[in-house]
């Protein structure tokens, strides 16, 4: 059997350790390797052959990205059979090569060879002398390799197979791509060195007190000095407070940042020092578009500072443990994190799970390195709240003995993992994607019984964490207020972990899934990210961060009610200040005087007298706006002279190209998927209707004295439902009146996608229009994704009003505009609406959004399409979780728009 295919732990490599810093010496590697690929194991290459004449390619990196191979993605099925532990014969190989040297000033002691990520199997040699071979891609790993140097010019090389017998617990719906692709380097461990460390920092809410326990192995005494527990302030994610602890000898001196706290699952409650511990987090992957899960630092600093700008207080490491600068980052400005083995054997549920090495007794020392690897590497990190066994690998006696060797390691901390369904072995009772209905029943202790007695009690008791939910793939999700009200009804919920923080779009185009030719893939699914590929955030990003904002506003009649959901921080330095406006313009404003409001507590505050005006309350920090709560006063429409029919044929300085009925929407992600509970999803619903196929027939027109009218029907072929439109225009001589009535006709009784007019205006560059409207805004906005947008004027180009998805749907919408305005060179085009209407406005027209792939599919050409509508369906997150809300479908029988037009 080929060594890529025999179960077993790494060979050679040393006891996991925990990562610190260090004064012994370090020596980095990364860089550029010689390299040569094989698309076999059987490369024919020497490992003491230094390839000097080899290609070049940097470290770390995945070959896939510099031309050798290509990048698959699927999130289940294995691209290869499933036949453990074998591999396919075509196993893409990868040949590294480095000359190292030893540090002159390294004398004496051993020297290490650290690699801290690998995909999926390697073996290293050094002067054509194998030092050991491992698996476990994101997981340290490392080699002596004292006697194998010369001190001199040594070769090191190091073979990497693509597949391995490892890639059946990597199935981590990702993109497969393989190489050195995190850092690699020589470590110099000094006579008497401080061989590990492990830091156990505790806090005592009830005293005030810290706890510090601190054990190191050497070979030589050891001191250690830390901080005077009597002054200590504990860490959390609202104040990541660190202490440096140093553990010296003679020979080396190591450094840890500690935080004091505590985790326990109290009850049904986990906390934090003492307080209730609510996840308000996003899964992770490692990703960066043009480097794949080789991640710069500037990439995770990015990311960090990200997910704090947007109130994100936590992180699961999905699903495997991350770049260990990501930890320290989690650290030091505060983020809770599940920190995930790298398991996963997914692709098995095909196969009704046969074979699954999660219960096969051959797995077992592999399945305990990889959690050993994970705990002693990232044991001391106080950011690193609980430890999970890994993601969608079914269960069995491997993972329950993974779970019994790290709750006797490390009872400090609660273990994770989902599909631990009867919670035999964790300290709390996860779920993916539930439904409203089924988390509430949850949160009342009221969810469906187990057949075993006990194990239904003791799962019943425990807190409740959702590890993934909010599905952000594309436009979405929908929904994430009321998880979030949910959550806040029942003390038993922990919160959860949207899925998930990046979009894995390759390279400047945003590539997926069967864009480099893969036969087996699963197309956008790896599009599913709060942030786009470059880090720009998405809609679903604003929406989250109104959602889970720590200090919540609400109007109860003419009281303010300021909710503050921090678990340890009060509202002392948060400004609450208020504005009067009417028809756009500030008329008042002031700060409020609000009483310093504790954590987890509420204050109920009078507000100013103001009528008939919009009022704006808003919590800002630091100049960040918290929270935003309104008391909307739209303006009246403007007043008509005597009306005349007229017939236009441009609108202010925009000739009409085209004037349709417009019920349909560039299907999003979501709509593509039934979600759960449904065998149907909305866009087979709709397609069925012939929503997207609608005929146009002229029944009737005609003028009358005060109105030009011009009567539809619309209805796809082979049926009879459909829509009748009647379409009135007239104008004042300075003004144009715009009416339309709409009735459905037949049997639908499906939501529709919207419903309205779409107007085709003919203009050079429509991108570079601005529009500026009177609603809610600046953002996108739909029935069930409002909570970031609030009522104002906005502007923009109509360029910046399209939201650039990796993968083009129905975007941009603009909920509850009352006053839209369209300018170019040659003037403004105004539109009034007798009450709020829904707005968007596009450089390209509906057709040519569903029919683009990419972004770069979509050109503009000389039409600006203008979306005015009486109402949307909302977004839900169907592609993985829950459908729209029936209170977020649109389902009106009749329809009426009517607006003023000046320009």
């Amino acid at each position: 059997m080929n060594a890529y295919e025999i179960i077993a732990p790494p060979t050679g490599a040393l006891p996991a350790r925990a990562r610190v810093e260090t004064t012994a010496g370090v020596l980095s590697l990364d860089g550029l390797w010689r390299f040569a690929w094989s698309p076999t194991a059987e490369t024919g290459r020497d490992p003491g052959d230094p390839g000097e004449r080899w290609d070049e390619i940097p470290v770390p990196g995945h070959w896939q990205l510099y031309g050798y191979g290509s990048p698959a993605y699927t999130n289940v099925r294995y691209p290869f059979p499933i036949d453990p532990p074998h591999v396919p014969e075509a196993n893409p190989t990868g040949e590294y090569r480095r000359i190292v040297r030893r540090p002159e000033d390294w004398d004496g002691g051993r020297v290490l060879l650290r690699f801290d990520g690998v995909d999926s199997w390697f073996e290293v040699w050094v002067n054509g002398v194998s030092a050991g071979r491992a698996s476990g891609s994101r997981l340290t790993v490392e080699f002596e390799v004292t006697e194998l140097l010369t001190g001199g010019d040594d070769v090191l090389a190091v073979r990497v197979h693509q597949w391995s017998f490892g890639s059946y617990v990597e199935d981590q719906d990702q993109w497969w791509m393989s190489g050195i692709f995190r850092s690699v380097a020589l470590l110099h461990r000094p006579e008497g060195c401080v061989d590990d460390v492990r830091v156990v920092a505790g806090y005592d809410h009830t005293t005030g007190a810290g706890t510090l326990t601190v054990e190191a192995s050497s070979a030589s005494p050891v001191r250690w000095k830390g901080p005077d527990l009597s002054t200590i302030e504990p860490w959390s994610a609202e104040s990541p407070r660190l202490y440096r602890v140093e553990v010296s000898t003679d020979a080396e001196t190591v450094s840890l940042d500690v935080g004091f706290r505590t985790v326990r699952v109290d009850g049904d409650r986990l906390t934090l020092n003492g307080a209730p511990l609510v996840f308000r987090g996003v899964n992770r992957h490692d990703f960066d578009p043009q480097t794949g899960r080789a991640v710069s630092r500037e990439r995770m600093e990015r990311d960090v500072a990200l997910m704090k700008q947007h109130h994100i207080n936590a992180v699961r490491t999905s699903h495997y443990p991350p770049d260990p600068y990501f930890l320290r980052l989690c650290d030091r400005h505060g983020l809770y994190v599940i920190d995930e083995c790298d398991i996963e054997t997914h692709g098995f549920a095909l196969a009704g799970w046969r074979g699954n090495p999660s219960d096969d007794p051959a797995w077992a020392e592999v399945y305990l390195d990889r959690m050993r690897r994970m705990v002693e590497r990232d044991k001391n990190a106080p950011s690193v709240v609980m430890w999970s066994l890994g993601n969608e690998a079914g269960w069995g006696r491997n993972l329950a003995a993974n779970a019994r060797w790290t709750a006797e390691r490390d009872p400090t901390r609660p273990l994770h993992y989902e599909q631990d369904a009867e919670c035999e072995s964790v300290g709390v009772y996860s779920r993916m994607y539930p439904s409203y209905d089924e988390l509430a029943a949850i949160g009342r202790h009221e969810e469906p019984e187990l057949a075993d007695p006990e194990r239904d009690r003791c799962r019943r008791a425990l807190p409740m964490i959702m590890c993934e939910y909010g599905h952000a793939m594309g436009n979405g999700p929908g929904g994430l207020a009321d998880y979030e009200a949910v959550i806040d009804a029942y003390p038993r919920l922990a919160g959860g972990f949207v899925w998930e923080w990046i979009d894995h779009g390759l390279g400047d185009e945003g590539l997926y899934g069967g864009d480099f030719g893969e036969t087996v893939h699963d197309g956008s699914f790896v599009i599913d990210g709060l942030v786009l590929p470059d880090r720009t955030p998405s809609p679903g990003l604003a929406e989250l961060a109104a959602v889970i904002t720590p200090v919540r506003l609400g109007l109860d009649g003419v009281d303010l009610v300021v909710e503050n959901r921090w678990s340890f921080t009060t509202t002392e330095k948060v400004v609450f200040a208020w504005t009067a406006e009417t028809d756009d313009m500030v008329v008042d404003e002031g700060v409020l005087d609000v009483p310093v409001i504790g954590p987890l507590s509420s204050q109920r505050v009078a507000l100013p007298a103001i009528e008939g005006s919009t009022l704006t309350v808003t919590a800002t920090l630091d100049g960040s706006v918290l929270s935003c709560v309104q008391r909307v006063v739209p303006p009246a429409p403007p007043v008509l002279g005597t009306l005349r029919p007229a017939r236009p044929q441009r609108l202010g300085p925009f000739p009409i190209a085209s004037l349709t009925l417009d019920s349909w929407r560039a299907p999003i992600e979501n709509d593509r998927f039934p979600g759960r509970g449904n065998t149907v999803s909305l866009e087979k619903r709709w397609r069925d209707a012939g929503l997207d196929q609608l005929i146009e027939r002229t029944v009737e027109q005609r003028e009358d004295g005060t109105w030009w009218r011009r009567r539809c029907r619309y209805a796809p072929p082979g049926l009879d439902s459909g829509f009748e439109v009647e379409y009135r225009w007239a104008t004042d001589g300075e003004a144009l009146r715009f009416e339309v009535d709409i009735d459905r006709l037949g049997e639908w009784r499906i939501p529709l996608p919207r419903l309205g007019v779409a107007l085709a205006l003919r203009t050079p560059a429509p991108g570079s229009v601005w529009f500026e409207w009177l609603g809610l805004g600046p953002g996108e906005s739909y029935p069930d994704s409002r909570s970031a947008v609030r009522f104002g004027r906005h502007g923009m180009t109509v360029q910046d009003a399209q939201t650039p998805y990796v993968v083009p749907q129905e975007n941009g919408n603009r909920a509850g505009v009352t006053r839209l305005i369209l300018s170019n060179p040659e003037g403004d085009l105004r539109i009034d609406g007798d009450h709020p209407f829904e707005a968007a406005v596009r450089p390209w027209s509906t057709a040519q959004l569903e029919r683009a792939r990419h972004a770069a599919d979509l050109t503009e050409g000389d039409l600006l399409w203008l979306h005015l509508a009486a109402g949307v369906t909302g977004l839900g997150s169907a592609s993985c979780g829950p459908p729209v809300r029936p209170s977020a479908e649109y389902r009106a029988a009749q329809a009426r728009l009517a607006f003023t037009i000046t320009g």
